[in-house]
């Protein structure tokens, strides 16, 4: 059935059925073409039965329908009603079985063998067309996997022979079947695969080994399929339980141009690239998968690019190019995981970019080998997630204060990269190691990508998107993303949220923290830490005073679903509140409100017993899936004194979470920072502006012998402040903007400052600066969605003019979010 979801307003489904089956593990076999802006290939999923798997085993003879999908109304068609399509079952591609995969575990590029990412499934397939009828009736419905996908298009899917291989064999001698034959269906099923997806930690290697042995066997047999707008359905004839259901599947598909999940676009060189985003469908629209948070997983991948692009991937060790030898204009680059991770995270960057280095290129420290949290359970914090190479346990990893990274540009910003970027990397991750402890990725990857890019970063295992737009003025603004990017390998990956409504848990802790770290960074003063503290406290708090007088009450909430956050089907599918709403990609409450929390919280405990609460929580709860109250309860039992004072869950939740609206303790604590030395300065030369303004208004006569007024040099976010206080000013003169610019060198400021001049000069028509806003909405996409509205909305025909030219120059590269939006604002 079609879900009929109104992408404007509805919420964003996540339809696979982890409680019947849960993949473990990925290999990804995919090649890039730019010219059709498709990626296409192979993707090849390892199984175990799910948590309620042998309970619908045993209710499947009883229950007329299974699958069902209640209480979200996302119900998967039974298989028997499918509108088979005349290509739903295919013969195997010819050349399947004949191709290796290059890449591997600890394979030096040399050694790898040749890709099959370039293998196109035949353009004449033979189809065994099936009766629906065949597959049983209601009462003996044949089981259903359901895997999220959107904007692909599915090829084949087909069950992969992997019995035959030597490796698993030795793995399932010693299996016990309880009498169940190894044999389903007339295909292979050797109980090894479930060994296969179980092994230790301390044998990671020899299973991914095996995983890649297993992603080449042949096909055994092509699985009836179906899609609908956001899934894969498939089944196979006779199996009426996850348990029986085969346990690798190999799925042939492209992607398409328009796919939410990938981005293709030009770069700052005006040369081809391809990015994915994750957002704001996660991966679906890249390759089938299970996009639930629950669904964990490892992943191994190979990608096909041509010789002069470089391939970015979230991956443990640096990602190393080899010949593809059936096509030697092409080149393949691999890359694993050993830490499960929900499939939403998995990055993939493709273009002509450089590698930025500094002048002498600083010795970096070897990737701390990770070690199996089983066998380390003797030391001081004993892991408690499932089973796999945890740095977290490795002695080495807890003194690395810098992990091995590197910065990679289009060829126009590598010089600025190298001058703004580059220098501030190790600062900031070794504060962060100073503020948390172990890294929890043995390397990272920084990528400063097109200026289409929606956000100003985006974090991903073992890899940084980051926009150009932090490279302008001074480091403050760069610093400070990167603060925040770094902040989300704890909070956000390391630990995630299970429910992805609660996004506070990702984005208000990373707000929180970046302050922390980037005053460490800079190794600033406890007093001008504080200051500078509160000083971006009062800042936002009038960004988010101003969200939340301007937007839907329902979606200032940051637990929309209340007391059943975390809930999900009997399935395991689920809905994300919210997810397909427009206006929530640019809100900001999640961040704003998240972060005052953890501020009032602090200020409750104090700032150093905080912080060091949060380490104690990472040790923790690094490597799992978390809901709000996993964080508050452990904080109320680990200081009763606050519980004594009266805070609660109840009163957390009620204040804080479950309402809109500014929380009361919030604007208790605001008053507070009005009274800050850094904002009674800005208060001052705000006072010499309008004093200036007034003496410089049309008519008005200067006195001779009037004072000259000296304004101060201030920080970057007092000059932020500073712009945002005068915009409430009814009206400054020409000569006031002019001085504004003169005084400041606003136009070489950082994005932050020039977007608040920019609304000056929109506000007071200052038409001799439009170009600075023509600049802006051309070079700082990631934050000029909201000026165009301005521009709009005076109903000048000048600003009109000008909005229209730059959305008619940038609208090919503009995120497709953005373009929707802007589109409405101006047409």
């Amino acid at each position: 059935m079609e879900l009929n979801l109104d992408p404007s307003k509805d919420d964003l489904p996540l339809r696979a059925n982890t409680s019947h089956m849960l993949v473990r593990h990925y290999v990804l076999d995919l090649a890039v073409h730019f010219e059709r802006k498709v990626i296409s290939g192979n993707i090849v999923l390892f199984f175990e039965t799910g948590k309620d798997g042998d309970k619908l085993c045993n209710t499947v003879a009883t229950e007329p329908h299974p699958q069902r999908l209640s209480p979200f109304k996302v119900e998967t068609p039974e298989m028997s009603h499918f509108p088979l399509k005349g290509g739903s079952a295919y013969s195997a591609p010819s050349d399947t079985n004949d191709a290796g995969v290059c890449g591997g575990v600890r394979r030096e590029a040399s050694e790898a063998p040749g890709c099959h990412g370039d293998l196109q499934p035949p353009c004449e397939i033979s189809s065994s067309k099936q009766d629906p009828s065949d597959l049983g009736d209601g009462e003996s419905a044949d089981f259903v996997l359901v895997l999220d996908c959107c904007d692909l298009s599915v090829l084949k899917v087909e069950e992969v022979d992997v019995a035959s291989l030597r490796g698993i064999e030795e793995l399932g001698k010693g299996c016990e079947t309880a009498g169940r034959s190894n044999r389903v269906a007339g295909c292979p099923l050797s109980c090894g695969v479930r060994q296969l997806v179980t092994l230790p930690a301390e044998s990671w290697e020899k299973q991914h080994d095996l995983y890649l042995q297993c992603s080449r066997a042949p096909g055994c047999g092509d699985l009836i399929f179906e899609t609908d707008p956001w899934s894969l359905q498939v089944a196979k004839k006779g199996i009426k339980s996850p348990r029986d259901f085969p346990h690798v599947l190999r799925i042939w598909y492209e992607t398409r141009p328009e796919g939410s999940s990938v981005r293709w676009t030009t770069d700052q060189s005006n040369r081809p690239c391809v990015y994915t985003m994750g957002s704001p469908i996660n991966n679906r629209a890249l390759f089938p998968c299970q996009e639930p948070p629950v669904a964990m997983s490892t992943w191994q991948a190979t990608i096909k690019a041509p010789p002069e692009c470089v391939v970015l991937l979230s991956g443990e060790e640096e990602a190393q190019p080899a010949t593809d030898r059936k096509a030697g204009s092409c080149w393949c680059w691999f890359c694993y995981v050993t830490m499960p991770m929900p499939a939403s995270t998995f990055t993939i960057a493709v273009g002509h970019w450089v590698e930025v280095k500094g002048e002498e290129a600083a010795a970096t420290e070897k990737p701390v080998a990770p070690v199996s949290a089983a066998a380390c359970s003797s030391l001081q914090f004993p892991c408690h997630h499932v089973d796999y190479p945890c740095r977290f346990q490795r002695a080495a990893a807890r003194v690395q204060a810098v992990i091995p990274h590197r910065v990679f540009a289009p060829a126009c910003l590598k010089e600025l990269a190298g001058e703004t970027l580059l220098p501030l990397l190790p600062p900031c991750l070794s504060a962060a190691h100073s503020a948390l402890g172990v890294h929890p990725f043995s390397r990272l990857d920084v990528l400063l990508v097109p200026a289409g890019f929606s956000s100003l970063g985006m974090a991903s295992p073992h890899m940084m998107f980051l926009s150009q737009s932090v490279l302008s003025g001074k480091n403050h603004l760069c610093g400070a993303r990167l603060c925040h990017e770094i902040a989300h390998a704890w909070f956000g990956l390391a630990i995630g949220a299970r429910d992805w409504t609660e996004e506070w848990i990702s984005e208000g802790f990373a707000t929180y923290l970046e302050d922390v770290f980037w005053a460490r960074a800079q190794q600033l003063p406890q007093e001008e830490a504080e200051g500078q503290r509160e000083l971006k406290a009062a800042l936002r708090w009038r960004r988010l005073r101003d969200e939340l007088q301007n937007s839907e009450e329902e979606l200032q909430i940051l637990r929309p679903n209340r007391e059943r956050t975390g809930d999900v089907s009997d399935s395991g599918a689920s809905l994300v509140k919210h997810g397909l709403n427009p206006e929530k990609i640019f809100m900001q409450v999640h961040y704003l409100k998240g972060y005052f929390l953890l501020y009032f919280l602090a200020s409750k405990i104090g700032d150093d017993r905080f912080l060091k609460f949060f380490c104690q929580f990472v040790q923790k709860f690094h490597g799992q899936l978390i809901l709000s109250q996993d964080f508050l309860n452990m904080l109320l039992e680990s200081f009763q004194e606050i519980k004594r004072d009266g805070l609660t869950l109840e009163a957390i939740y009620r204040d804080w979470l479950d309402s809109a609206g500014v929380p009361e303790p919030l604007l208790e604590k605001s008053h507070s920072w009005l009274q800050n030395r850094l904002v009674e300065e800005v208060k001052e030369e705000v006072a010499k502006w309008i004093h200036f303004s007034h003496s410089h208004r049309k008519g008005s006569k200067r006195k001779r012998g009037e004072r000259k007024e000296i304004f101060k040099e201030i920080l970057p976010e007092q000059l932020v402040l500073l712009l945002e206080v005068l915009l409430e000013e009814p009206g400054l003169s020409v000569t006031t903007l002019r001085s504004l610019d003169r005084t400041y060198s606003l136009r070489a400021q950082d994005a932050e400052v020039r977007h608040r001049w920019c609304e000056l000069i929109i506000k007071h028509k200052h038409t001799a600066a439009y170009r600075d806003v023509e600049h802006f909405l051309m070079q700082d996409q990631a934050m000029g969605v909201y000026l165009y509205g301005e521009l709009m909305v005076h109903e000048d025909i000048r600003q009109q003019c000008v909005a229209r030219k730059c959305f008619s120059l940038a609208q090919e590269e503009m995120d497709p979010a953005s373009r929707k939006v802007v589109e409405e604002m101006i047409f």
